[in-house]
């Protein structure tokens, strides 16, 4: 499907949908709790925080901020599904006392992959249960909105897409789709839900929000269809433009103003018009560094679709001072293989950046043989890959100027193992979809930007045109 097909859609009333998103946002006062299962959830947003532990402490220091809203990285999409379990039941137990103490409502968004990775639905049921037995909650329904414009992510008719190139491609039919942990079959939202959920929540039974209904800003109709759900009832939402996210979070709004209760699972997009947080310039250089910037930097690229390799291999083109190191993958076969590669790039990298050289850190393109290994054996393999790389980080005994890591568990992994980061300040995004941290004053590198680049987001010359910029 061409791309003009999102054109073909009924006209949009942007003016109307935001007089009617901000007559409901009077008097909403439930904070807004995203967790992250991985970095990139902060992809629309900036001043706000982000917490990389689920601590009690950490969970009430968000509560009593003056935002509206606050991120907390879970990094699920890195666990096994049985470690996934503790980590939500701990959160939401904290999430349900802290506000029982506080008096403070709050509405949980699930920040998920828009290509529908991740450990769906365990983690909102999950949740669900806990605070259902904990604090005594009823969640009427649960909203599934994956729409992410920056990163050419649309639903229409219930049915989910991914932009390449002038092409719209059902979510199932991308590589996405064929992951070896969280594959799918399906882009039609309710058969994608009952595939998922075993058959535990039936394609009919969903509640479907339309395009047709969003464009008309119909905000008493789509009240009135998320007012039925019950028995955790999926609502799938259609999204074009933000615009649409407008009318939707106003019906959203109301309703839970009416006494009913939703977890939503969602890409970027839904925190960022539900906390209504505001538009901003792409960050730049001088916006960064004010001051200048000390040292050169350091790229870590560990992601493997297809379009980092692209980005990847682009980047090699750029005439700027940069080294490239392979990090070796296939180390892991070998006794203390990946500890060994760990420390040869760390010590030429440290060299280098001294020197004057970006260093760019990539894992070998060539995917390491799993044959044999069960799905959640594979992703404790790709973790303890990770982990090897990370400790590059945590073991550099040089600061450099700024730091990007490219893909979701690893952006995670250099985050909170490498840096140390505990709390870190969204500083906003320096392209389209790709955000970037001040870490906090607790981390190995204080106030250093750290830029979160996902494997999934970005044409093939964006990482190139970002080093390139802040090398220039």
């Amino acid at each position: 499907m061409k791309v003009e097909f999102l054109a073909q859609q009924p006209p949009e009333n942007s003016d109307l949908a935001d007089r009617l998103l901000q007559k409901e946002l009077m008097g909403f006062q439930r904070k807004i709790i995203a967790l992250d299962d991985d970095p990139t959830g902060v992809q629309t947003v900036h001043d706000v925080n982000v917490y990389t532990d689920w601590e009690e402490e950490s969970i009430r220091e968000g509560f009593l901020e003056d935002s509206s809203m606050f991120f907390v990285l879970t990094n699920s999409r890195g666990l096994t599904s049985e470690q996934t379990i503790p980590v939500h039941k701990e959160i939401a137990h904290h999430i349900g006392r802290i506000s029982s103490e506080l008096g403070t409502d709050y509405v949980l968004i699930s920040r998920s992959d828009s290509t529908l990775r991740g450990h769906y639905p365990l983690e909102t049921e999950t949740l669900r249960a806990t605070l259902e037995a904990e604090a005594g909650v009823d969640f009427h329904g649960e909203i599934l909105c994956p729409f992410f414009p920056e990163g050419g992510r649309y639903t229409i008719n219930a049915t989910h897409y991914v932009k390449e190139g002038d092409q719209l491609t059902p979510a199932a039919e991308t590589e996405f789709a064929k992951d070896n942990t969280f594959g799918y079959t399906h882009s039609f939202l309710p058969d994608y839900v009952e595939e998922k959920s075993r058959g535990s929540y039936k394609a009919a039974d969903c509640i479907c929000i339309s395009i047709a209904d969003l464009r008309a800003c119909n905000v008493d109709k789509i009240t009135e269809q998320l007012m039925k759900a019950d028995g955790f009832a999926k609502i799938i939402v259609d999204a074009v433009s933000y615009t649409d996210l407008k009318v939707f979070c106003a019906a959203w709004i109301r309703a839970m103003k009416q006494g009913h209760n939703f977890i939503a699972r969602s890409a970027a997009g839904l925190p960022k018009i539900l906390g209504n947080v505001t538009d901003q310039p792409l960050l730049t250089k001088k916006k960064l560094f004010p001051q200048g910037m000390e040292n050169s930097g350091l790229v870590i690229v560990g992601s493997h679709v297809k379009k980092t390799t692209q980005q990847l291999n682009e980047l090699m083109k750029s005439g700027n001072n940069l080294l490239f190191l392979e990090f070796d993958v296939s180390s892991c076969s070998k006794p203390d293989g990946l500890v060994k590669e760990a420390s040869r790039v760390r010590t030429i990298a440290e060299k280098e950046i001294q020197s004057g050289y970006t260093v760019i850190i990539y894992t070998s393109r060539k995917l390491v043989a799993f044959d044999g290994l069960s799905k959640d054996e594979i992703l404790s393999a790709s973790v303890a890959i990770s982990n090897a790389l990370t400790s590059i980080v945590t073991n550099l005994t040089v600061k450099p100027g700024f730091i990007i890591a490219k893909g979701g568990i690893t952006s995670s992994d250099v985050g909170t193992k490498g840096l140390g980061v505990k709390k870190a300040l969204v500083l906003g995004q320096i392209a389209k979809g790709i955000p970037v941290w001040m870490t906090g004053a607790e981390s190995k590198f204080p106030k250093l930007p750290y830029v979160i680049f996902p494997g999934n987001v970005g044409d093939v010359t964006t990482l190139r045109q970002i080093v390139d910029d802040l090398m220039n």
